[in-house]
This record gives structure tokens, C-alpha cells and sequence, in this order.
């Protein structure tokens, strides 16, 4: 039995299809926590077990971990809490019923940054990887899915980049660093869930096929949408008050920034990319196939 949480996000979206195809075939049955079942696409929700509720619900983890061999962990944004809350208080539950019911495995999404100068004042990371050491305290053997920033966080900049040609980060314009699709992030969560033979703790880097910097996106962008894309670096009071004027959390916003700042320091250039740690989808793909009809339509 294996639970997914999140499944209608958009790696978890990924790994339900990637399960689906997969996990009947080797006796593996699959149970999913969701808010709302309705947003389960029909084929999904016909074909799994369904907890209706919050993983951040004491009760609900409880029921969903009963008999449970493996676990996929992904705690969903809430910026209406602080950072230490948002990740490792929602995630207190489930390491209480990770450990209650004996669950032999979890796969966690988490962020790059272990063991670098700048982990300790990295916010939503740091937060992250105070999650993963509580996950790995329960008992079970725990994988975290050590990812960079992700291409689909581009997708929020799609309006800017079909109506002025601008995207914006605080990064320097040629910091390379590495980034990730989500359906290789879900692949790699797949491959861990349905292959339980691994034990202990520890990390697996997902890093893309190699390092990007903000100008390399905007070439790359310009080349594939057909339109002039430039990339403009904002300060981090620019930034503050985009997200103030969202109504986050006042803590996490600086948990955002501050994970920002840390990845213009290098935060996530702390792992060797190897073919164990490189993933295959390139910005190029991904531009074409995602980004181009999102900005373009």
C-alpha cells in the first residue's frame, strides 16, 4: 500500500499517472489524502482509495497510515503561516502516525542546500530541511527529494512575459544554477515508491540535465516563444511588497526572500551533478511544450 498526499498537485499529478501505470502490476495498491475529491480526475479516482481531509489532520493521517507500506510526503504552500509552521508543525502529524503505524518508507519533497554555508539562513529551505530531519526521526526509512528551483515556477511570470517580455528573480542575471521540471521530480518519487529496497536515511538530488542562469532562461525563451524575453532583477524590497500585497504571512515572506538571497549565494550548488543526480527534461522542452502555450494562448 502505498499513500500519496497532494496527488492533485502538480508533481503529485505527475506521480499518479506514473503510479498508475505502474503499481498494479506489482501487487502494489495505492490510497491518496485529498481536500477535495471532486478535483481527482475520474480515471484516478476510480481506481484508488480515497481520504477525504487535510494531511496536516492528526485523524486524517492516522486513518490514511493504517496498513501503509510507503508514504509520498509534500507539504502544500500555506503563506498564512510562518515558515517553521508551515513545514515542519503541518508535518508533526504525520511523523506521529508514520511512527504509530510502522510505515516503512517515505519520500519527501524537499529542497538542495544540506550542508552549505547558507542552509542556516535560507527560510522556506531551512524550514524544509527542519521537516526532513523530523521525518527521518520516525523510524522510518526516509528519501528527500533534494530539488532546485523548478521550471513551473515560471509559470507564475507567464502574463509579464506574454505583455512586457520581463521576468524577475533576485538573482544575479548570470548565476548559474541548477533547476528541475516537476515530471522528473515525480519520475524520481515513482522510482523510490516502487522500489523499496533502499533503507537509512538520506537525500536524492534531482538536478536537471545542467546549470541555468536568469539571461541563459531569457535567451531560451526568446528563441522558443518567438518574442524578445529579458530578465530584470528586483531588490528584495521590491519583493516584499509584491508579496505583502498578497497578504502572506509577514514571516513567510521573509522566509521567501530569504531563500532567495541564499540561492544567489550558491545554496544550491552544494551537490555534483552525476548521471545519478541529473534529470532529463531540459529548459528548451519544457519552454516548448509548457511554457509556450501558457504564454501564447
Amino acid at each position: 500500500m502505498i499513500v500519496i498526499t497532494a496527488p492533485t498537485g502538480n508533481i503529485g499529478r505527475h506521480l499518479m499517472s506514473l503510479l498508475l501505470a505502474s503499481a498494479p502490476e506489482r501487487g502494489e495498491e495505492l490510497r491518496v489524502i485529498v481536500r477535495d475529491p471532486a478535483r481527482l480526475p475520474d480515471a484516478v479516482r476510480d481506481s484508488v482509495e480515497v481520504i477525504t481531509g487535510s494531511h496536516g489532520d492528526p485523524a486524517v493521517v492516522d486513518r490514511a497510515f493504517a496498513g501503509a507500506d510507503a508514504v509520498f510526503w509534500l507539504v502544500p504552500p500555506d503563506a498564512a503561516r510562518t515558515p517553521e509552521d508551515a513545514y515542519r508543525g503541518f508535518t508533526r502529524p504525520a511523523a506521529n502516525a508514520l511512527a504509530a503505524h510502522g510505515v516503512g518508507h517515505v519520500v519527501g519533497v524537499s529542497a538542495l542546500g544540506r550542508g552549505t554555508p547558507a542552509a542556516a539562513r535560507a527560510g522556506l529551505v531551512t524550514a524544509s530541511l527542519a521537516m526532513d530531519d523530523l521525518l527521518a526521526e520516525t523510524g522510518a526509512a526516509h528519501r528527500a527529494l533534494a530539488c532546485p528551483s523548478f521550471f513551473e515556477n515560471l509559470l507564475e511570470e507567464a502574463g509579464p512575459i506574454r505583455e512586457r517580455g520581463v521576468f524577475s528573480d533576485l538573482v544575479d542575471a548570470d548565476r548559474a544554477a541548477p533547476m528541475a521540471a516537476v515530471a522528473d521530480i515525480a519520475a524520481a518519487a515513482a522510482g523510490l515508491l516502487l522500489d523499496r529496497s533502499w533503507t537509512g536515511t538520506g537525500s536524492v538530488p534531482v538536478l536537471g540535465p545542467r546549470d541555468v542562469s536568469p539571461n541563459d532562461l531569457a535567451r531560451i525563451m526568446t528563441e522558443r516563444l518567438g518574442l524578445p524575453v529579458r530578465y530584470e532583477r528586483q531588490t528584495p524590497d521590491d519583493l516584499r511588497a509584491a508579496l505583502a500585497g498578497h497578504g502572506l504571512d509577514p514571516a513567510f515572506v521573509e522566509g521567501i526572500v530569504d531563500m532567495k538571497r541564499a540561492k544567489d549565494d550558491g545554496l544550491d550548488a552544494g551537490v555534483t551533478r552525476t548521471p545519478d543526480t541529473a534529470s532529463p527534461t531540459t529548459f528548451e522542452q519544457w519552454c516548448t511544450q509548457v511554457l509556450g502555450p501558457a504564454v501564447l494562448s
